[in-house]
């Protein structure tokens, strides 16, 4: 439990849970570990009857650099306790029957869970947002973002047509998601605004004010109503294919891994953190 407090700090100011990432000398990096200490803290959000939004936030530069493919405190075969669905233990097989397992627990299946909280969820956003960083930033319902934020996802490097939890034609439109994905440029934050992913762009020393002058302004509306208006634009996404198309990609994406790993050293296609990071820096 100790671990989990450390990785993700909780608290609330008022009618707020402010949910903090903080791994910041990996940019936050997702771990198992801070997937469900994460999930922790979002079920006592959504418990907790003071609170009527959740902010979403990352300490340090960066909000999250994606899933953490290269940290000493990577945790990919340690077992837990699964919580978003009843696919098998994954550590107890091999190959892409234990990564189906696991991806379809703590990438898909979590970022499907968090979706669904009924309270408003307030992402606040600087620095990178990468690839696994975007499927939280894209689980909650509003976006602020720095000056300084960037948005990317290179994992078609890796030969992966995108994150497991595939939003993108949603979230940025058919012909804005291709270029983001084919490119692997980084959007700015500016831009992302023009598309309609960031509601809001602000200086990066008012990022937290500006959250939770927003979240505050949330908070007046009557809690029930911000729950069914909230199901009412998530059932509408999925009545135009969001939830079908996710499945749909879930199965190409792990076609991309069993590919990699049968054809070359991988299932990342050697790809690690440093040569991602460069590659995205690269592009720019």
């Amino acid at each position: 439990m100790a671990a989990e407090r450390a990785v993700v700090h909780y608290e609330v100011r008022d009618q707020i849970a402010v949910v903090t990432m903080n791994r910041p000398d990996y940019r936050n990096a997702q771990n198992s570990v801070m997937t469900y200490a994460l999930d922790d803290a979002f079920y006592r959000a959504c418990e907790d009857d003071r609170v009527k939004v959740i902010v979403l936030a990352g300490e340090g530069k960066h909000f999250s650099a994606g899933h953490d493919i290269g940290s000493p405190e990577r945790d990919i075969d340690v077992s837990y306790p699964r919580r978003a669905g009843l696919w098998w233990d994954h550590t107890t097989r091999s190959g892409g029957e234990s990564r189906f397992a696991r991806e379809q627990e703590v990438y898909l299946g979590m970022c499907r869970r968090w979706r669904e909280m009924p309270k408003p969820a307030i992402a606040s956003v600087q620095g990178a947002c990468v690839a696994g960083g975007l499927m939280l930033a894209w689980v909650c319902d509003l976006i602020v973002a720095s000056d300084d934020a960037f948005f990317a996802d290179p994992v078609v490097k890796m030969g992966i047509p995108g994150v497991e939890y595939f939003a993108h034609p949603w979230v940025l439109g058919p012909r804005v998601a291709k270029e983001f994905l084919f490119t692997g440029k980084r959007m700015s934050a500016q831009r992302a605004y023009e598309v309609g992913m960031v509601n809001e762009v602000v200086p990066r020393e008012e990022l937290s004010e500006a959250t939770m002058r927003l979240a505050g302004t949330v908070a007046e509306m009557p809690m029930f109503g911000l729950s069914l208006t909230k199901k009412a634009i998530n059932q509408a996404e999925d009545l135009m294919g969001m939830q079908s198309g996710m499945d749909s990609v879930f199965g190409l994406h792990h076609f991309a891994h069993a590919h990699n790993a049968e054809v070359g050293k991988d299932s990342l296609a050697g790809m690690d953190a440093r040569s991602m990071k460069k590659s995205n820096e690269e592009r720019g």
